[in-house]
């Protein structure tokens, strides 16, 4: 009795989860270690690097809960050899209940140069979402109800976003929107029209060199939903002896994280964040853990002063 009173209250918590994430629009995939995948956030970082770079993610999101978020992403970017131009290409695929979205997007920056390591960057980025919906998955199905025979097959959506990026050696702040478009469209169960609102986020960090073994970067990320309640990432790493990487991050009223991450090779970086959920859904889960794997193409080693921090 008291396992099926348990059910009932998770089951309860999720359903006012999902409500919520319906009541303010679809959420785009969320990142604890962003400062290592930023082009999934800002088009205008494609080529910012100087270098080919690559950058492999898997996370999974309140481990216990069926149906909880779980995302894989894969991104490449590189600059042209005029330098001023970035070309890029990111793949995501977001699951959460009985939905599944693959995001496809091509990312262009133009950056110009301010000066003595420092550069003004703009980025446009443009692709497809396509989403799948099952009701039958993670969700009781009753196949007489009509609002779970309503399944999306391989629905298509257009993506057009844009950012701005300026960095130097030191700092970065970085404001954009994924998409402009939102794909309305009518509901004649509900009889309503749902769309996808506007994103917006703003970023930045900044390195500051305490001894030569010794670097502290503090970072933040702001998300901004209309209709919803503003969020932000703020993060603290301390960068070792140019090796190792450990640190913590606080997503306001839903986590705490630790970050460590470890550079295997000149270009190589592993990294890895655990969150652990302080709202509401901290009895039903075990936390969330994410993997990133990135690597940059390294043309002459003996130039290397120090691995990218950012």
């Amino acid at each position: 009795m008291k396992l099926y009173i348990k059910s009932l209250e998770t089951y309860f918590v999720l359903i006012c989860s999902f409500i919520t994430v319906c009541a303010t629009a679809q959420q785009d995939p969320q990142y604890t270690q962003y400062m290592y995948n930023t082009m999934a956030v800002n088009p205008a970082y494609a080529g910012s690097t100087g270098t080919i770079e690559a950058a492999l993610l898997y996370r999974s999101q309140w481990i216990g809960i069926d149906g909880a978020p779980e995302t894989q992403s894969f991104s490449i970017h590189s600059p042209l050899r005029n330098e001023k131009i970035g070309l890029g290409l990111s793949v995501v695929n977001d699951k959460i209940g009985p939905s599944d979205e693959l995001y496809f997007d091509g990312n262009f920056s133009y950056s110009l140069p301010l000066g003595y390591e420092k550069r003004l960057a703009f980025g446009l980025k443009a692709g497809a979402r396509m989403l799948n919906i099952d009701w039958s998955k993670g969700r009781y199905y009753d196949k007489d109800d009509v609002l779970l025979n309503q399944n999306i097959n391989n629905q298509m959506k257009l993506a057009v976003g844009a950012g701005i990026y300026y960095y130097t050696d030191k700092w970065y702040v970085g404001l954009s929107v994924p998409s402009f478009i939102r794909n309305d469209y009518y509901d004649d169960v509900q009889e309503s029209i749902d769309y996808d609102r506007l994103h917006y986020f703003l970023m930045g960090g900044y390195v500051f060199d305490l001894n030569p073994n010794l670097k502290f970067k503090p970072a933040f990320l702001v998300k901004a939903v209309s209709g919803a309640p503003l969020t932000a990432d703020i993060s603290a790493n301390f960068m070792i002896q140019e090796k190792f990487v450990i640190g913590g991050a606080y997503r306001t009223d839903d986590s705490v994280s630790i970050l460590a991450g470890f550079q295997i090779a000149p270009s190589f970086y592993l990294g890895y964040a655990f969150d652990y959920t302080v709202s509401q859904l901290n009895k039903y889960n075990d936390g969330s853990h994410e993997i990133i794997l990135r690597y940059q193409f390294v043309k002459n080693q003996s130039k290397i002063k120090s691995p990218r921090f950012f």
